[in-house]
């Protein structure tokens, strides 16, 4: 996908031309699309020389590090809607859309396939544990006779800190202490293109320079998203519920996708679940502390209702279709289908 680097300078020029918001905004998202890439192959080749387990930490770090770039960006931009939707979209994303591509792409190749089902409870036992801890401060909120902004923002500033705590004990479990629930078939543990090793100088240089390049991008992005919903007649949320979390993910969900087509489904699952859990235990936490510093006020995790019963039958809906360790072309269905309805929903309801 390097081609779509040329949607850079293409999105730069529309940008200082005063193009039309659609045009900056899609010529933009399409140039952070091989960018993130380049963030998460980087980060795989320094996986592999520090080991296992800060490898793998570094993967759940830089992996969505263009989630985290885009949400900084738009919560200076003041867009804390769009910010909350996209967190809500990149978890749908990975957990129903790309997971239900890499099935049913996987699922024309090869009749049946199978996954380790021991590590596909622990994911979805945790997913319901995030989607628990986005429901306790709107819970909070509505339970409230009158405004509470005090109480309320320390409940959120708890939660941040147990989300936090509770994602450094998940990587404790899975790459220390139990990692042989999440071994994947041949033990191979990363999920980066085959090739010659880089040097470190090398996969540094690569990965500040994408990181720069995606913030870039990221601010010509956001500022071109109210303009582009506004154009398009769609609402804050539903621009980050699907389009800034779709392309915040693409170089994950890619990867997903390119796994199951190569029947490696534990990769395939690990990648796209462990990615909703890092969103919600990591990326979400993250961004709240960091609005501290960046935004007009402290991100507040008040999600809205809709979001919060769609993310929880999302869940649900999950750990059924993929509970018992195998997955077929029609499992996909069933998961693009439950992600098309969600994003219908939010199109008419503007959530």
């Amino acid at each position: 996908m390097n081609w779509l680097l040329v949607f850079v300078p293409v999105a730069v020029v529309l940008d200082r031309m005063g193009a039309s918001p659609p045009l900056v905004f899609f010529a933009a998202a399409l140039a952070i699309v091989p960018i993130a890439s380049w963030i998460v192959r980087a980060t795989e080749q320094l996986a592999t020389y520090t080991g296992d387990a800060v490898g793998g930490l570094l993967n759940s770090t830089f992996g969505n590090a263009p989630e985290v770039i885009i949400g900084v960006v738009a919560l200076r931009a003041g867009l804390f809607d769009m910010v909350l939707a996209s967190l809500v979209g990149a978890i749908l994303a990975n957990l129903l859309l790309a997971l239900g591509v890499a099935f049913f792409l996987g699922g024309l190749r090869y009749r049946d396939q199978s996954f380790r089902p021991e590590a596909t409870r622990a994911y979805v036992s945790m997913m319901l544990l995030a989607v628990t801890s986005m429901a306790v401060p709107s819970a909070l909120q509505s339970l409230s006779e009158g405004p509470a902004p005090a109480a309320g923002g320390r409940l959120n500033l708890a939660v941040t800190i147990i989300l936090l705590a509770t994602y450094g004990l998940y990587v404790l479990f899975m790459l220390k202490t139990h990692k042989h629930l999440f071994a994947t078939e041949g033990g191979q543990e990363g999920h980066g293109d085959e090739g010659p090793r880089w040097s470190v100088a090398r996969a540094l240089g690569t990965l500040a320079a994408a990181s720069v390049l995606a913030a870039w991008m990221s601010e010509i992005l956001v500022g071109a998203a109210e303009g582009t919903g506004e154009s398009l007649g769609l609402s804050k949320a539903f621009v980050g519920l699907v389009f800034l979390a779709i392309v915040g993910g693409a170089a994950e969900s890619g990867s997903a996708i390119a796994m199951g087509r190569a029947n490696r489904m534990d990769l395939a699952v690990s990648i796209a679940v462990g990615s909703s859990i890092q969103i919600a235990l990591f990326v979400a936490p993250l961004l709240v502390l960091l609005s501290y510093a960046v935004a007009p006020r402290p991100l507040l995790l008040l999600f809205p209702k809709v979001l919060v019963a769609t993310t929880f039958i999302s869940v649900i809906v999950a750990g059924v279709v993929i509970g018992d360790g195998k997955s077929n072309w029609f499992k996909g269905v069933q998961l693009v289908v439950v992600y098309s309805l969600i994003a219908l929903l939010a199109y008419y309801v503007g959530v």
